[in-house]
């Protein structure tokens, strides 16, 4: 089982929740599995709760038998995409969130929870936004969306997009005329050095757009082209295969905030580095870890480009009006105070809470019981 995720004997309930597997099949023919957790003695209960991210499989979340032990059904669920977001689209997650939000209705629930953790944040918020699919919104760890997330990591250093090794020493984290200092010491960059950086990321992904536009329009004039050619003859050959093509993008080095290694840059309670590599985050961004190292090209607009995917948080939060809950875990390595605070700013909800936990990781490990509690203090009071 991967950090963060239940069973850990710390976690455990003390009762035996029931535990259904679940296969849901989209409108579209895309299947969504999941468990669905319910009340220990085949208690009734009134309110379900649906756990799912883009990519992760959350039917065996961490919060799933604490949430059931405490009276609510959960669905936890792994979407079409469950551990390869390569081609994964926004737009279809929430096709998948709306079939698991309906099974949940037509098993009765009265009301539904959104609870997005981490990714999940965005991709509930964006189905909210569209859908209005729940009842209740709860972002817990969440950044402010996959995209945005991007546009703090990659690494904006890199001048040859197929040369993995390519770097302009002026925009290196790892260059010691930068600030940098090898590990465990602290790095110290300068905030005019860090401003410059935070621009060139979003060149960077604006010039990994472009090349992703330039695929889908070649996609778009090989099918309109097609029409004027008589089918079967060699140029509609040609151009059928220019219709269908996809474009892979291998985007390199996406591990390089420097708030990793400098703790000034955006002040808070975590350690030095990141979840995604120990002890150095060098090794996951030249390493095997990393996120959307390889794309479609409209995988990459819709999900990792913090400049076209519409599953920013930013855009999306006002249009959740449901009472809303965001939990910000203080210790986080991955989300800065400013942006949970801004989560919770951007609610279009006239009941809206923002709670820290402080000192807590990312995955809340040793405070995992306390966020429950608090989670549901704060749903009993909303939902039956």
């Amino acid at each position: 089982m991967p950090p963060g995720y239940w069973p850990d004997p710390a976690d455990d309930p003390g009762v035996r929740p029931g535990r259904e597997p679940l296969a849901l099949v989209t409108p579209d023919g895309a299947v969504v599995r999941g468990i669905l957790w319910t009340p220990p003695g085949n208690a009734p209960w009134r309110t379900a709760v649906a756990l799912g991210h883009p990519r992760a499989d959350f039917s065996v979340h961490y919060l799933a038998p604490l949430l059931a032990a405490a009276g609510y059904a959960v669905l936890g669920f792994a979407t079409r995409y469950v551990n390869n977001d390569t081609d994964c689209l926004h737009e279809l997650l929430v096709v998948d969130t709306e079939a698991v939000v309906a099974e949940l209705r037509r098993r009765g629930s009265e009301a539904v929870v959104m609870l997005g953790n981490s990714g999940g944040g965005s991709m509930f918020a964006l189905a909210q936004a569209r859908r209005a699919l729940g009842d209740a919104f709860v972002a817990l760890a969440a950044h402010p969306g996959e995209g945005v997330f991007m546009l703090q990591v990659v690494d904006p250093s890199v001048i040859d997009e197929s040369d993995p090794f390519s770097v302009d020493p002026t925009l290196d984290m790892y260059d010691a005329g930068n600030g940098w200092r090898p590990w465990p010491q602290p790095s110290s960059y300068a905030p005019a050095w860090v401003d410059r950086y935070r621009q060139a990321q979003r060149d960077r992904v604006a010039r990994i757009d472009a090349a992703a536009r330039v695929a889908l329009e070649d996609r778009e004039q090989a099918k309109e082209s097609m029409a004027s050619v008589v089918p079967g003859g060699d140029d509609w050959n040609r151009l059928r295969r220019r219709r269908v093509h996809a474009r892979y993008l291998t985007v390199y080095r996406t591990l390089a905030d420097p708030a990793y290694l400098d703790p000034a840059i955006d002040p808070d309670d975590r350690s030095l580095g990141t979840i995604f590599a120990f002890p150095d985050p060098l090794d996951a961004n030249y390493g095997y870890g990393g996120l959307g190292r390889v794309m479609t090209a409209r995988g990459w607009l819709s999900t990792w480009s913090g400049l076209s995917s519409a599953a920013a948080m930013a855009d999306t939060m006002p249009g959740v009006s449901v009472p809303t809950l965001v939990v910000h875990a203080t210790g986080d390595t991955e989300i800065r105070l400013h942006q949970a605070r801004a989560i919770h700013d951007a609610s279009g909800a006239d009941d809206r809470t923002y709670v820290e936990v402080a000192g807590a990781d990312h995955y809340l490990r040793g405070r995992r019981k306390e966020a429950v509690g608090l989670l549901v203090d704060w749903l009993r009071s909303r939902v039956p």
